[in-house]
């Protein structure tokens, strides 16, 4: 597993469904929560990319395909790549595992707009922080 960026989290109560198991939703907010914990550890705060910038990340498209179940105190490793990157937009591909397992995979397309959410190119300093990025881990 080659990946930009790793982030670890655990599964609680509130993640599972009354099943014990991780509902599916939840998923995406785990990934949202990646690619955030991604930009600050490249130093890119949000509230400044739209103070100073005039620049937010919204998700156009999610495709996502679910290969095997978490469950209740699973600890997750979340992947953060960058699988294309253009000028005003991205493509992630992001994986959840438990140990050697893959449970979900999911394709993220992120736009880049400004605050009236009409595109605009990735700031320059955010894209050369974005390309340079590095393998990185970090825990909840």
């Amino acid at each position: 597993m080659s990946a930009d960026f790793i982030w670890n989290v655990r599964v609680y109560y509130e993640d599972t469904d009354a099943g014990g198991i991780v509902y599916y939703a939840n998923y995406l907010k785990f990934f949202e929560r990646a690619r955030t914990e991604w930009l600050r550890a490249l130093d890119v705060n949000q509230h400044t990319l739209l103070e100073q910038h005039d620049t937010l990340f919204v998700v156009k498209s999610v495709n996502a395909e679910y290969h095997a179940p978490a469950k209740l105190d699973d600890e997750l490793r979340l992947t953060v790549s960058i699988e294309k990157f253009g000028r005003a937009s991205l493509v992630f591909l992001q994986e959840a595992w438990c140990g050697d397992q893959l449970l979900n995979t999911a394709r993220v397309k992120v736009g880049c707009v400004d605050s009236a959410l009409r595109p605009r190119a990735v700031p320059a300093i955010v894209a050369d922080k974005m390309r340079n990025t590095s393998v990185t881990t970090q825990t909840d």
